[in-house]
């Protein structure tokens, strides 16, 4: 699996539930959550089908929505019990591919694969249990509590509880998974799975990762490459870049900009320099470009309620809006919750629902800052 990073997904055989010749598994009824259930039905097969004349390691499993609708179950809970597959080194996801079946010594791996958030929260939670001297069968504190405590989602708390329930450090305190809380089961093997926790996610490394790749590449002012590219290159998701750039932009190494300008070096990761040119200087923020832009869009329909509605009238839907204004439905849908903050907008959900005038805003002329400059008249300035 040395060329695992260059596997193409035309080279793997994707195997349909019908492949697998197996059983839906009894999911009512059980003492364990439904991702935990999943995971052990997964196991088995995935440790028999090692054990065959057919195993290949080029070999994909089922689509998450294909086994979702065979086992009746969400496409979270698959989710989940594939990242019990993963934690059990029997299987490995790419993006863009699917999840691989094999049998991979986490050193052996050539996927980056560091922890996540919710490793973090997992943590977290083993230090909160020690430090708190909890027993075995003592009830634990809520979700929402834990969570304050991780310091993490509330969807990220409870996918570690999962994990610590599957390893058996955690269980439900009643037979029905979805309505109980969690209390401690055994405290025995809390060490060994926290060493086991890199504290380092991912995202900390792209954001190291991506200040080597500058330092040695790039000088100030150079436009790094989209984010298409950077996925490629450091094979992550778009995401994970993203949110790797957004620590640089914050840490002033790169300067995000609208448009075919794109994100620009303006200090070197490992020096002083910065980028002295009034070019820069004279952009606004990628944050305050991103409110003018709404802003723009919400003046303009602030503009056609005063000229056209009246209040209790409905308005067009985000999606007629959308065509009618070559705008995206998430800008209309954004700017839409804006007016309804303001007082302008309600929305009613059901068959005579929509999105109604309340009141009529007052049109008054905004100024906005400049939001793009062109180099040449930059230089001009600078003259």
């Amino acid at each position: 699996m040395d060329n695992l990073n260059r596997l193409q997904k035309s080279s793997l055989k994707q195997l349909k539930i019908s492949d697998m010749n197996i059983e839906k598994p009894d999911l009512k009824g059980i003492n364990t959550t439904k991702a935990n259930a999943v995971y052990q039905w997964l196991k088995s097969w995935i440790l028999a089908f090692k054990d065959s004349k057919n195993f290949d390691h080029n070999i994909l499993l089922p689509t998450k929505p294909e086994l979702a609708y065979f086992l009746g179950v969400s496409v979270g809970t698959v989710q989940n019990a594939l990242r019990y597959l993963e934690d059990s080194n029997l299987v490995v996801s790419k993006q863009g591919i699917g999840t691989i079946v094999g049998n991979f010594a986490k050193e052996d791996r050539c996927i980056r694969k560091l922890s996540s958030k919710r490793d973090s929260a997992i943590n977290t939670i083993i230090n909160y249990i020690t430090e708190n001297n909890y027993k075995s069968g003592q009830e634990l504190p809520s979700s929402r509590v834990i969570s304050s405590v991780t310091g993490c989602s509330l969807n990220t708390t409870r996918l570690a509880m999962e994990y610590l329930g599957s390893k058996g450090i955690l269980c439900h305190t009643e037979e029905n998974t979805n309505k109980s809380g969690w209390k401690v089961s055994s405290i025995e093997n809390t060490n060994k799975i926290s060493v086991s926790i890199v504290q380092e996610t991912l995202v900390d490394k792209i954001a190291k990762d991506l200040k080597v790749y500058i330092n040695d590449n790039f000088k100030i002012g150079d436009k790094i490459p989209a984010h298409a590219e950077l996925v490629e290159r450091f094979n992550v998701s778009m995401k994970t870049i993203h949110d790797g750039l957004t620590r640089l932009i914050n840490e002033g190494i790169l300067l995000p900009r609208r448009g075919h300008y794109g994100t620009t070096v303006i200090k070197m990761p490992y020096s002083m320099d910065t980028d002295a040119n009034r070019e820069t200087s004279i952009f606004a923020s990628a944050k305050e470009t991103e409110f003018y832009y709404y802003e723009k869009t919400q003046n303009h329909i602030k503009q056609m309620i005063a000229q056209n509605y009246e209040i209790g009238q409905k308005l067009p839907s985000i999606l007629e809006l959308s065509k009618e204004l070559d705008l995206s439905p998430n800008t209309i849908r954004k700017a839409f919750h804006n007016l309804a903050k303001e007082g302008y907008l309600a929305f009613s959900r059901g068959r005579y629902g929509g999105t109604f005038v309340i009141d009529i805003p007052e049109i008054s002329e905004g100024t906005f800052k400049w939001l793009a400059v062109n180099p040449k008249y930059a230089e001009i300035y600078n003259n």
